[in-house]
C-alpha cells in the first residue's frame, strides 16, 4: 500500500457555515481543503429568495480567507410559498444552484419547511424543466413513526412518489443513512444520487447511545444500526458515481450540544479528509476515494472537477485531533471519530 495518495480538491455537497461570528471561524476549516461547497440555507432566517442567498454569499465571501479560492454554491430552502419564477430567475442568472427540501419540523431551523410536498409541486416542475437539482433531507415527521425508521418511511411515502412524478428531475437524497436510501438510489435509472457524511461512515447508534448519552454525536438523521453503516460504506467506497460527499458538517456552540434539548449536528470538516482516508483504506479502496471526493458531485452537477490537487500521507504516529473552534466565548467541539487518525493533508 502507497504511503501518499494524491488526489483533485475535493468540494462538499453539504455544509453547514451558519453566520455572524461562528460563520467567520469555522468557514476556515472548510476553505483550507474544499474548493467549492453546497451551502445550506437553514439559517434562523432561512434563505428563501434569491436576494436573501445573494446576501448571505456576500457575508461568505466576506468571511473567506483571501489566499483561498472558494466558491459557495448557494441553495434555496423551499416553502410552501416559494415563487417558482424567482426559482427559475436565481437559477439562471447562476446564482442558485439547487433548492432544499426540509420536512417542516425534521431538523435544525425547519419550521418553515414543507408540510405537504404536492404544495411545491409547480416548484418542481420548474425544477425538472430548468436542470436544478432538488436536494432533499429525507425523513418524515410522524410522531408515530420510530425516529430510527423516517428516513425508510419517506422513501416510501415522499420520495418515490415525486421520483415516479418528475422522471427528468435531479434529486439528492442528502446525508442518507440507511440501506433503503442506498437501495432507493441504485434502483433510480436516473438522475439520483445521494450524498454521504463522513461521520455516517463511522459511527453508528451506539456511539451516541452506550456508555451515556453522548450529544456530540448526535445528529438528524440520526445514525442507525451497524447493518445500515456497513451498507453506507460499501456504497462511498465502491466507486459508484451516484453516491458523493456531503459533510453535512454542522457546527453548534458547546453549550447548545450539552443542554436538555440538544441540537443536532457534527462539526466534521476538521477532520473529514483524514476519517474518510481511514474509512477508504480500512475498506482497501483508497483508489476510490477521489472519486467519491472529487468527480462523482461535479458530474452530477455538470461542472467541471477542479484542477489542482493536494496530498494525503499516511504518517507512522497518530495524528492529534485539530484543535477546537472558538466562537462566542465557546467552543465547538471537533468530530472524534474514535480511532487514531494516521493520514495527514498537505497542498501540492
Amino acid at each position: 500500500m502507497s504511503n501518499q495518495l494524491r488526489i483533485r480538491y475535493p468540494d462538499d455537497w453539504h455544509l453547514h457555515v451558519r453566520d455572524g461570528e461562528v460563520l467567520q471561524k469555522v468557514l476556515p476549516e472548510t476553505t483550507r481543503w474544499f474548493r467549492r461547497a453546497i451551502i445550506m440555507p437553514n439559517l434562523k432566517h432561512p434563505v428563501i429568495t434569491t436576494a436573501q442567498a445573494l446576501d448571505y454569499r456576500a457575508q461568505i465571501d466576506a468571511a473567506c480567507p483571501a489566499s483561498d479560492p472558494f466558491t459557495p454554491l448557494m441553495t434555496l430552502y423551499l416553502t410552501e410559498k416559494t415563487d417558482p419564477a424567482d426559482v427559475r430567475q436565481g437559477f439562471a442568472a447562476g446564482h442558485i444552484v439547487a433548492a432544499k427540501l426540509y420536512p417542516a419540523g425534521a431538523t435544525t431551523n425547519s419550521a418553515a419547511g414543507v408540510k405537504n410536498v404536492e404544495a411545491v409541486y409547480d416548484v418542481l416542475a420548474v425544477m425538472e424543466e430548468i436542470g436544478m437539482p432538488l436536494l432533499v433531507h429525507g425523513e418524515v415527521v410522524d410522531a408515530d413513526i420510530d425516529i430510527f425508521d423516517r428516513e425508510a418511511v419517506f422513501i416510501e411515502r415522499t420520495l418515490g412518489p415525486v421520483r415516479s412524478r418528475f422522471p427528468k428531475l435531479k434529486i439528492v437524497l442528502e446525508h442518507v443513512t440507511t440501506s433503503h436510501g442506498i437501495d432507493f438510489v441504485q434502483s433510480c435509472a436516473e438522475n439520483t444520487a445521494a450524498t454521504i457524511t463522513p461521520h455516517h461512515l463511522v459511527i453508528n447508534r451506539n456511539a451516541m447511545l452506550v456508555g451515556g448519552i453522548k450529544p456530540h454525536y448526535y445528529c438528524l438523521p440520526v445514525a442507525k444500526r451497524e447493518s445500515h453503516r456497513l451498507a453506507l460504506r460499501a456504497a462511498a467506497t465502491s466507486g459508484d458515481s451516484r453516491f458523493f460527499l456531503g459533510t453535512d458538517s454542522a457546527p453548534h456552540l458547546r453549550s447548545a450540544k450539552e443542554s436538555a434539548c440538544g441540537c443536532a449536528g457534527i462539526f466534521n470538516v476538521s477532520v473529514c479528509l483524514e476519517t474518510l482516508a481511514t474509512v477508504f483504506e480500512q475498506e482497501n479502496a483508497l483508489d476510490k476515494l477521489e472519486a467519491f471526493t472529487s468527480l462523482n458531485g461535479p458530474a452530477f452537477y455538470g461542472l467541471e472537477p477542479n484542477s489542482d490537487y493536494l496530498l494525503l500521507e499516511k504518517t507512522t504516529e497518530a495524528q492529534p485531533l485539530p484543535a477546537n473552534v472558538e466562537a462566542q466565548g465557546e467552543s465547538i467541539l471537533v468530530f472524534d471519530p474514535g480511532f487514531a487518525l494516521h493520514w495527514r493533508v498537505r497542498a501540492e
